[in-house]
């Protein structure tokens, strides 16, 4: 039987400025031999992202950075999706509260939203990660891959481990939030790690045999 020692690119550029992403895709790809270099390492300023999905907009800020950078890129666009929120903050979820959002500013929001819903309201909600990766700037065959954890909202926020919405993110069956994990543990669980993890196993199928 053939066994493929396709590896992935040494080094990626990553289509993030966001210091969590960049040291949670770091943690995960390091055991791979994969450098990850961030974009605004190379002055390449973010990308819009005008569109309704998380694919759609992974997929240009992908684009984006391979164009500006002459590198392959890994872009995610990620979110909280609550179902009393009807799916908010979504594609919205890093200016929930306003263009220049805090954290802090957004996990507000997010509290004063489900607050002001029905006290039998649903709980629920998911983060949802979308990841695009591109070999240059006009590759016709972009490789995407998603991750989603579930959880319910809590109204006590805990913990000061993660970012975004992880102190209001709370996963019942370890009785935390997602910022009192520890995070090691995390990177097992959360919908970057599974989104991450799938589209590690996408690249060694399809990129070049080495």
């Amino acid at each position: 039987m053939h066994t493929s020692t396709a590896t992935l690119p040494p080094r990626i550029l990553l289509a993030t400025s966001n210091p969590g992403k960049l040291r949670e895709f770091s943690s995960l790809l390091a055991p791979l031999g994969v450098e990850l270099v961030p974009q605004e390492s190379l002055n390449i300023p973010a990308a819009e992202e005008p569109y309704p999905s998380f694919v759609e907009n992974a997929l240009a800020k992908a684009r984006h950075a391979a164009r500006a950078s002459g590198l392959p890129a890994l872009a995610d666009d990620s979110g909280l999706c609550v179902e009393a929120l009807d799916g908010a903050p979504g594609v919205r979820s890093a200016r929930f509260a306003g263009e220049n959002a805090s954290d802090e500013d957004n996990n507000a929001q997010l509290l004063e939203a489900i607050l002001a819903c029905p006290a039998d309201a649903s709980r629920r909600a998911f983060y949802c990660c979308v990841l695009a990766f591109v070999r240059d700037a006009d590759d016709p065959c972009p490789v995407i891959s998603e991750g989603r954890w579930h959880g319910e909202i809590t109204t006590i926020v805990r913990g000061s481990n993660g970012f975004g919405y992880d102190p209001l993110f709370y996963l019942p069956e370890l009785q935390q939030t997602a910022a009192e994990l520890d995070p090691a543990i995390k990177n097992v669980l959360s919908h970057r790690s599974l989104a991450l993890t799938d589209m590690v196993q996408r690249l060694l199928r399809t990129l070049p045999v080495i």
